[in-house]
């Protein structure tokens, strides 16, 4: 069995669920982040909370220091000018793309993939969505993700007894390396 970590970040509106970027590391060190060119970038910069977290994490061009109005301008936030997703940057890629690398990442080990992510269940379905619906799943996926969170609770530990992430909150690939950590913390409380 290989264990993967994973994050997304992404938009959801409650009906739908658009993948902006995705971080996976494996237990054998390899790692794989994507940013998604086809992601929905003027509702993205609508959405304030997504710019706030979600945006100063992504590889950007054409930014400035001082204040932002986002959500229709009714609110300011002290980060860079929006400036634009950087295309030429090589983690950014059309879905289909990071659809294809994923699965080749993933299927990469040789035995039964294992995946993990804190509060999951969203990045579970995002991942999904990548391949239509979950009958279009590549042959060898698992069909759920591991909960961090859930390990925790069954260990009778709560957020807070949890190694605490220094920074890189909100950028996928960060969010999936602590994973790592945390489930590594979980399994030497374990035992």
């Amino acid at each position: 069995m290989t264990r993967y970590f994973f994050d997304t970040e992404f938009l959801e509106d409650g009906r739908t669920i658009d993948l902006i970027s995705i971080g996976i590391v494996c237990e054998d060190g390899r790692e794989y982040y994507a940013v998604n060119s086809e992601a929905p970038w003027d509702r993205i910069k609508e959405h304030r909370w997504l710019m706030a977290n979600v945006w100063p994490g992504l590889p950007l061009h054409g930014q400035k220091e001082g204040l932002v109005s986002v959500g229709g301008g009714n609110h300011e936030v002290r980060l860079t000018t929006p400036g634009v997703i950087d295309t030429s940057d090589s983690c950014v890629k059309p879905r289909w793309v990071i659809a294809n690398e994923v699965r080749d990442f993933l299927l990469a080990a040789p035995d039964v993939i294992d995946l993990w992510a804190d509060y999951g269940a969203y990045d579970h379905v995002v991942l999904c969505q990548m391949y239509g619906s979950m009958m279009r799943l590549p042959k060898g996926f698992p069909m759920f993700t591991h909960d961090i969170q859930q390990e925790a609770s069954r260990l009778g530990l709560t957020d807070e007894d949890l190694p605490q992430q220094a920074d890189g909150h909100h950028n996928a690939l960060a969010d999936a390396r602590h994973a790592k950590v945390v489930f590594d913390f979980l399994g030497a409380h374990d035992a």
